[in-house]
């Protein structure tokens, strides 16, 4: 599941990096880093979302709650959302 909804993400990225959906999306998986502090994340930024970039954004809750807020899969996806929002 991690690596679907990580590759997911990441298309959006790709699609456009500086989109509502992209940054949206990229904001949830840097919350992920945050866990002690609760992972926090402005649930209102959802509205801003399409119905299909919010069940992506719901999948991405699912995989913290499954543990996959952290490992080699999320390094590796995160590294490269960097990469793509700072080249935007």
């Amino acid at each position: 599941m991690s690596n679907d909804v990580l590759a997911e993400i990441l298309a959006v990225i790709e699609a456009d990096a500086h989109s509502a959906a992209a940054l949206t999306l990229y904001a949830m998986v840097n919350t992920f880093e945050y866990e002690n502090a609760g992972c926090l994340f402005k649930l209102n930024k959802l509205r801003d979302l399409s119905d299909a970039h919010r069940q992506i954004a719901y999948r991405l809750m699912e995989l913290m709650v499954a543990k996959g807020n952290s490992g080699d899969a999320l390094t590796k996806a995160k590294a490269r959302m960097d990469e793509l929002v700072r080249a935007g």
